[in-house]
């Protein structure tokens, strides 16, 4: 038994002294280096030139963005809401039915708006620089549950048809304590 920890206590003590007497290779010349960076360089500057030939328009990295704005008619119990979205990216966006959530404290409404009027808008597809207007009558949704009447804050949420989280906006809609 003894003779067997020797050497397994001889072995962990010279395997990593073998490790490091490895360090004695040689890397590779200068001028080997020099030539490979010079063909990646070479790759990618005919990547670019390439592309640019072939779509002028689409741009290198997509930018989804959108500019929202959440007005409303009176500056307490207003009656209609105006949601303004306006395309600020660089490329076009397929917009969502976004999401309006009544919030009072630690309760929630939430509904998903189509339309206005019984049209239907939504998913809408919005080309760059392209701006959309809706107006929100808020008496719908009160003649749909009275309660909705006491709840101080809405909230707009825009999402994109994948699901990615565009952008929100809130406004009060009453006067409130403590603005949370």
């Amino acid at each position: 038994m003894k003779i067997t920890k020797k050497y397994l206590l001889l072995f962990f003590f010279l395997v990593p002294a073998m490790k490091i007497s490895a360090q004695n290779e040689v890397g590779p010349d200068g001028n080997i280096l020099f030539g490979g960076l010079l063909i990646l360089v070479v790759i990618v500057a005919l990547f670019f030139i390439f592309r640019k030939k072939e779509t002028k328009d689409k741009p290198l990295f997509k930018i989804e963005k959108l500019n929202i704005e959440l007005g409303k008619n009176r500056l307490y119990f207003p009656d209609y809401l105006v949601l303004n979205i306006k395309n600020t990216g660089n490329c076009d966006i397929d917009v969502d039915r976004p999401l309006m959530v009544f919030d009072r404290f630690w309760m929630k409404r939430k509904f998903r708006l189509k339309g206005t009027e019984n049209r239907t808008f939504y998913p809408l597809y919005m080309v760059k620089g392209y701006n959309h207007t809706l107006n929100i009558d808020l008496n719908h949704f009160y003649s749909y549950d009275k309660k909705l009447k006491n709840y101080p804050k809405v909230k707009i949420t825009i999402f994109n048809v994948k699901g990615k989280r565009l952008g929100s906006k809130t406004v009060y809609l009453r006067k409130t304590l403590i603005k949370y």
